[in-house]
């Protein structure tokens, strides 16, 4: 437990979800700059609404090197952000990792972010899960003690506890797993 400006706080149960093939469609190649690129995939939003019926906290880890890269600025970003939340007002938090790979601690599969999202939202890693589709999100996910789950779009190999074809289909895995655990 945590005590938060006197009052005794309960560890939280989360739902870390990568953007880009979770969320909104990937650009293969290429980076979500503008909102005209973000396209949100088939019944994201229905996913985070049943997410948050199970009493999860949603929140979104995100690699974004497309800013270290110089191919968009932070403020795109945030415009980015806040169209995505006013789609998906369920989302509770946003981390993102702006970083070139192998430059910081917070550039997944490494944790950084997810140890942030812990110390802000009192989050019980054991009780909570990260849903990505690569093996980096996955590998994050593993390394704080979070069940895993892997959106696979075809028959890659995995390390994650289970897999699913779109986000919407872990809402299935989470509800027969969490009554089982």
């Amino acid at each position: 437990m945590k005590i938060n400006n006197g009052k005794i706080m309960n560890n939280n149960k989360a739902i870390f979800l990568d953007r880009d093939g979770v969320i909104n469609k990937r650009l293969i190649g290429d980076y979500v700059k503008k909102i005209e690129e973000f396209e949100l995939l088939p019944k994201v939003r229905e996913a985070l609404i049943e997410f948050k019926k199970m009493g999860y906290l949603l929140i979104v880890i995100t690699n974004q090197q497309g800013i270290a890269k110089g191919i968009m600025t932070e403020e795109d970003l945030k415009v980015v952000h806040d169209y995505m939340l006013k789609l998906l007002p369920e989302i509770d938090d946003i981390f993102y990792c702006p970083h070139l790979d192998g430059t910081c601690n917070c550039r997944k599969p490494k944790n950084g972010m997810l140890l942030k999202a812990k110390e802000k939202w009192n989050i019980d890693f054991s009780r909570s899960w990260m849903i990505g589709d690569s093996e980096s999100d996955i590998i994050c996910g593993k390394s704080v003690g979070c069940k895993t789950i892997r959106i696979l779009y075809d028959n890659e190999k995995t390390e994650a506890d289970f897999i699913a074809k779109d986000l919407y289909g872990c809402v299935e895995v989470i509800k027969e797993k969490t009554y089982k655990i």
